[in-house]
């Protein structure tokens, strides 16, 4: 099976190429030429199969480039004991009947991002070895927050790579901040971008587009790969999980198989619902995919209008990983919304460069608002879920889960659907301590992030996990910030070009 372009679709190449690559030459994003889809037996079979398993199973259907034994390395490399905190990976919490939390934060760093970022530098090396072989590979990321440091944990030390890390000055966590700028290795660096999120994320894209910059960097033989969801081997890896707790739920007797699930993801970048898509794609049966967003919630106005339009303000919350108005993977979706009509899609994303928006065809509309729902909330609002869902089951939510939790609530209110639904929980609530102690009633009254973490634990009863504890005691190796438009001289830099 190979991947085609998002703004080419002549483009034909293998998965290892897309993966190196990150991105295409003109900008668009790969995508599969075609999704193959479990059977029914298939997917029965893997409810007695390890995560490391199930994951090996999906990745045979959409990597048929590597070897099994490539792909063993890597599934059991990523998907161990040694990586997470717990034997499946992913766990599932049962909230309510038919509403479960799938917990997708048991990683080295806390966050979702470390089910994919704990297997793409295996995924990468491997795809290197098949396409450019010899050549040094420089990861960029852009981070709202979780991606940053877990991918400077998958790629710290890894042979033949350097990892370049950016993030907004004043829009991540004090936690976040300092998993980040504490981060040992000797290939890794990190830097402060003046500017929000997606002041970074359009740096890292120039970057890449930048024939200058390419060339300098190809007579030292070494390549440009991003890390952040634009690349398939951060996106596939999402799909496993969505795939691994449908047959989880099998398996447990909360569902017969067959049964339809709503997925529900807080989102920004558009990636982690939209593996919810592929997912479905590949033989999952879903009922409603629903997004939530926090005040930034250009992909609601979306979803709900068909316009999308990042000609608004931009809203520092108290879920900063989802601060974000151009949601890059939204692409993906589009192209195939359109069958796959590569000229519209670089229309509509000429425009939204140009002039900030654009509006899709009623085609696409339709297609949308039978899949999609979409909702928002306030920070008070996501606040007020975290206190209601601890006092009501004893469950402490972090402040992007608890938007997701609303914004299904909100829905439950307005169509009545009790379909079994899953709800993404995306990172452990210690990473966003302050917000969350004050969710939860506490007075913050110190500055110390880990002073105000301890009131937490005694406040819930709670206990910070031991990857984020461990950053109390660690040196701060960088505390740089740059302009958005000398970025490129900063990767130039650190890479001694």
């Amino acid at each position: 099976m190979n991947y085609t372009s998002t703004r080419n679709s002549g483009l034909n190449v293998t998965s290892a190429h897309a993966i190196t690559k990150g991105l295409s030459d003109e900008g668009g994003l790969y995508v599969p030429e075609s999704v193959p889809a479990f059977s029914e037996k298939e997917l029965l079979g893997m409810s007695d199969m390890s995560y490391a398993d199930r994951a090996f199973e999906v990745f045979s259907r959409l990597l048929t480039d590597f070897t099994p034994e490539e792909i063993r390395h890597c599934v059991d490399s990523a998907y161990n004991d040694k990586n997470f905190d717990s034997d499946n990976i992913a766990e599932i919490t049962r909230l309510t009947d038919g509403k479960f939390i799938l917990e997708l934060w048991h990683g080295p760093t806390c966050a979702f991002k470390d089910m994919a970022l704990q297997i793409l530098p295996y995924l990468l090396t491997t795809s290197a070895k098949k396409t450019v072989d010899g050549k040094h590979i420089a990861i960029l990321v852009a981070t709202s927050g979780d991606t940053g440091k877990a991918a400077l944990e998958g790629f710290k030390d890894v042979d033949g790579t350097s990892i370049a890390v950016f993030y907004p000055e004043d829009g991540v966590s004090p936690m976040q901040k300092r998993q980040m700028t504490t981060q040992e290795g000797g290939n890794v660096f990190v830097s402060a971008v003046k500017g929000n999120f997606d002041d970074c994320q359009n740096g890292v894209k120039a970057i890449f587009t930048d024939k200058s910059i390419a060339e300098k960097l190809a007579e030292n033989d070494i390549l440009l790969s991003s890390a952040n969801s634009i690349n398939w081997g951060r996106l596939a890896p999402q799909i496993v999980y969505y795939i691994s707790s449908y047959v989880e739920l099998v398996k447990n007797k909360e569902i017969k198989f067959g049964d339809k699930i709503n997925v529900v993801v807080p989102t920004g970048n558009f990636g982690n619902i939209l593996a919810a898509y592929y997912a479905m794609l590949m033989g999952i049966p879903v009922n409603k995919l629903i997004c939530a967003s926090n005040s930034n919630n250009v992909l609601t106005d979306f979803i709900n209008t068909g316009v999308y339009d990042r000609n608004r303000e931009f809203h520092t919350t108290v879920s900063p990983s989802m601060d974000i108005l151009i949601s890059s993977n939204l692409e993906r979706l589009l192209y195939h919304f359109t069958g796959c009509d590569d000229s519209l899609v670089r229309d509509w994303f000429g425009k939204l460069k140009e002039q900030g928006r654009y509006e899709v065809n009623d085609a696409v509309k339709t297609k949308l608002s039978e899949l999609f729902y979409a909702g928002c909330c306030s920070d008070e609002e996501t606040k007020a879920q975290i206190k209601a869902t601890f006092s009501e089951h004893s469950y402490l939510l972090d402040t992007h889960t608890a938007v997701a939790v609303k914004v299904y609530e909100d829905y439950i209110k307005a169509t009545g659907d009790k379909t079994p639904t899953v709800i993404a929980s995306t990172a452990n609530p210690y990473k966003f301590g302050r917000a969350v102690y004050e969710a939860v009633g506490g007075k913050a009254v110190c500055d110390d992030e880990f002073d105000l973490i301890s009131h937490l634990e005694q406040e819930t009863g709670t206990k910070m996990p031991a990857p984020l504890a461990a950053t109390r005691n660690k040196q701060v190796r960088f505390t740089g910030s740059v302009e958005k438009q000398d970025m490129g001289e900063t990767v130039l830099g650190f890479l001694g070009k």
